[in-house]
């Protein structure tokens, strides 16, 4: 079983990462107060701690997962093509739909040299989703994808 470990949002499209340790995840506005909240395909995303701490190990550093610019964080499990169009719940009442995964860009490789190609193998980077039911999440809010 996977855990929610951490949660963040950006208030603008270059802002910086504010962790929280519960948000309120909505239909219109994804994790709360986040930027890219809106309703599509990229509402809210969603990395592995495994897969992020398999890229810092590729290139030998051991940099905070905000780094990363992802809304939430899980452990547990680590993403692929195959979970394309399941379900992630959060606690008891949020659901988000995986649409795809998220592919880094040159902002990781700003944040440190090598980041960008380290993410790219095995959807390291995380995945997209759409919010599909709405509510409260909290860090250790249990997670299954089914």
């Amino acid at each position: 079983m996977s855990t929610l470990k951490a949660i963040a949002y950006k208030t603008a499209k270059k802002g910086k990462m504010n962790p929280v340790f519960c948000a309120n995840v909505s239909l219109l506005r994804g994790v709360e107060n986040d930027v890219f909240g809106r309703p599509g395909k990229r509402q809210v995303t969603v990395m592995s701690v495994e897969q992020w701490q398999q890229a810092c190990q590729e290139i030998n550093t051991d940099l905070d997962w905000l780094t990363r610019r992802a809304n939430i964080l899980i452990d547990g499990y680590q993403f692929s093509a195959d979970d394309v169009g399941k379900v992630i719940s959060i606690g008891d009442d949020v659901s988000l739909i995986i649409t795809g995964e998220t592919d880094p860009c040159a902002k990781m490789e700003i944040a440190h040299p090598g980041l960008e190609q380290a993410l790219l193998p095995q959807w390291r980077g995380g995945v997209t989703c759409k919010v599909i039911t709405e509510g409260l999440i909290q860090v250790e809010d249990t997670v299954r994808i089914r």
